[in-house]
């Protein structure tokens, strides 16, 4: 009798073992999930204010035209598209991280320097890569820098990325050395322009005299010249 008393104690007291494992294994997995980042996106039907956003940066750089109503209709789906296309991307319509972040929108909003985003220094950087590979560090500066006073100035758009995928700006976006990865020299570049360095004294266009037969950018009054590039009021 005391035999099967003492089975029947042992046998309870290993199923309240087995439910308490049981019960903190699944609090672990929650928290897990709950830790685990989620990947947001804006596709066809989604509504909100990041698709008030994605509309308001594409219609400030020309892809979209209709109401910035934070409705994702066929008309902002088709303006993602076009974006998509015009800076290399899947052109899928659908606003994921990566479109987002070439939009500006996406990632970190953390600041970095000057006031900017972590996501404007990477845009920077990558066309600082693009524009000026294979020029002095002092010339990649200077690009980065001149992007920044078209931020500035009241004739340019007010954000980097409106400035770096305005229609006919930099044609580095439309080819293969958009592709290029900004290495940590560019993006050291970058951060020195937004800490206030500008080398070009102010300029908002910069040429190559031996790649580019346009008659305004010749007309325009050189400040400085620095390397392949002539640095313009």
């Amino acid at each position: 009798m005391r035999q099967l008393l003492y089975r029947r104690i042992m046998a309870m007291a290993a199923a309240l073992l087995l439910l308490v494992a049981v019960g903190a294994w699944g609090e672990n997995a929650m928290q897990e999930d709950a830790a685990a980042p989620i990947a947001v996106l804006s596709q066809l039907g989604s509504r909100g204010q990041e698709v008030r956003s994605i509309q308001s940066k594409l219609k400030s750089l020309g892809f979209y035209s209709g109401a910035v109503d934070g409705i994702y209709g066929t008309g902002t789906q088709r303006a993602v598209r076009a974006f998509q296309k015009s800076v290399g991307l899947t052109a899928d319509g659908i606003a994921g991280q990566k479109t987002l972040l070439y939009l500006g929108l996406g990632g970190s909003s953390s600041a970095s320097t000057g006031g900017y985003s972590s996501n404007d220094l990477t845009l920077l950087a990558k066309l600082i890569a693009a524009e000026a590979r294979g020029e002095s560090y002092t010339g990649q500066v200077a690009v980065g820098a001149v992007v920044l006073n078209r931020v500035a100035h009241a004739s340019f758009p007010d954000t980097i990325a409106g400035v770096i995928y305005q229609r006919g700006a930099f044609s580095c976006v439309n080819d293969s050395n958009w592709n290029v990865a900004p290495n940590a020299t560019s993006r050291k570049a970058a951060q020195d322009a937004m800490n206030g360095w500008d080398p070009s004294g102010g300029a908002i266009y910069y040429y190559n005299p031996a790649k580019t037969t346009n008659a305004f950018m010749w007309s325009r009054p050189i400040i400085v010249v620095i390397g392949n590039h002539r640095f313009c009021k």
